[in-house]
This record gives C-alpha cells, sequence and structure tokens, in this order.
C-alpha cells in the first residue's frame, strides 16, 4: 500500500513540475522506481553558478511525505552547505524542519536559493566556508570555475583541451601574444583569472 502511495505523490509532483515553465527545476524517475529520482534545477542569475545545470539524486523513503527525502548533489558543486567530495547537503528542511506539506519541487527551489546565499556559518564542507569567509572574491572564481567544469549547461563544441576554460580569456591572452599551450595552462591553474594568468605567463 505504502508503495502505491508514493507512487500516487510522486506522480502528482512529477505533473506539478511541468506545468511550471518558469521555475527550471525538473523531476525524473529512475529505473522506473518511484523512491529514486534525479531533480534538476538551473543556477541562479547573478551568482557563480549562473550558466550551470544541477543534478541531484532523491532518494523517497517508504513514509514520505511524513519524513524528508534524502539528497544529495550529483554535480560537483563549490559551496559552504553541501560537501564538495560528496555531494552532501546541509539544509534544514531535509532535517528538523522538514513538514509534509513541502514536495520536492519545494526543495529544490530551496536549494536554488541555497546557492544563492550560502550559510557559511553552518557548514557542510568547513574548508569551503572559510575561504567564502576570508576571500570572497576568490571563493567566486573558483566556484564559478566548477561550475564552467562540472555544470555546463550547454554542451561545449570548441576544443578538447579548452573545456572549463573562459573563451573570451583564452582570446585575449593569445591576442597578447602569449602562445595558447601556454595560456591554456596558466587560465587552469588560475581558473581563468586573467590578471593571474599574465602574472604566471610572465613568470
Amino acid at each position: 500500500m505504502a508503495a502505491i502511495q508514493i507512487s500516487k505523490r510522486i506522480t502528482k509532483e512529477i505533473k506539478d513540475v511541468l506545468k511550471d515553465k518558469e521555475s527550471t527545476v525538473e523531476l525524473k524517475i529512475i529505473d522506473d522506481n518511484f523512491q529514486h529520482l534525479e531533480g534538476s534545477f538551473d543556477g541562479p542569475e547573478g551568482t557563480p553558478y549562473e550558466d550551470g545545470r544541477f543534478i541531484v539524486d532523491i532518494e523517497i523513503p517508504t513514509n514520505y511525505p511524513f519524513k524528508p527525502p534524502k539528497m544529495k548533489f550529483l554535480t560537483m558543486v563549490y559551496h559552504p552547505n553541501i560537501s564538495s567530495q560528496t555531494g552532501a547537503i546541509c539544509l534544514d528542511i531535509l532535517k528538523d524542519n522538514w513538514t509534509p506539506t513541502y514536495t520536492l519541487k519545494t526543495v529544490l527551489i530551496s536549494l536554488r536559493s541555497l546557492l544563492t546565499t550560502p550559510e557559511p556559518n553552518d557548514p557542510q564542507d568547513a574548508q569551503v566556508a572559510r575561504h567564502y569567509l576570508s576571500d570572497r572574491e576568490d571563493f567566486d572564481r573558483t566556484a564559478r570555475y566548477w561550475t564552467i567544469t562540472y555544470a555546463p549547461k550547454k554542451s561545449y563544441d570548441g576544443p578538447a583541451d579548452e573545456i572549463g576554460l573562459d573563451k573570451n580569456a583564452i582570446a585575449t591572452l593569445c591576442e597578447m601574444g602569449f602562445d595558447r599551450i601556454s595560456v591554456l595552462s596558466a587560465l587552469r591553474a588560475t581558473q581563468n583569472d586573467v590578471e593571474a594568468a599574465v602574472q604566471k605567463l610572465l613568470g
């Protein structure tokens, strides 16, 4: 009976997601198992996660919706509240603040909001949180690099050795007279920071 109730609930939630064309949230069932899904959403604009598409693994407990789903990022994300190693998430509504009125869409939208407003004082990844608090500009640069590398929204159609690198930065440095191979190496080492790459190239 529980499996039938879960399948009805998940079917309804997926239909509700399909009706919403603006949230960018998607849900899909894995291997015809209503207790195993993948959710995804676009990175929020104006953040280092912009232009990324983030995928979340979702496990539904047998007593859902009275207990929260288990979620973790399958996409590697550089963020204080997401483990850079395992994808584990620190979010209150996935723990003590869960209520049966929440849906998978609610949680995915909350995860998208978490990318906009990290909580570094309640971290999942302490090292990333320290980076965020000590050097926000460098943190943003690293998070953007991870987004380009691990969560590109569009498939990359350029040379394979340029994946994860900023095309405009490559062009700028090559126009300055640096050879292409050295430019790629410098940009990769500095996570697409053009000024730092120039310093490295001048060495």
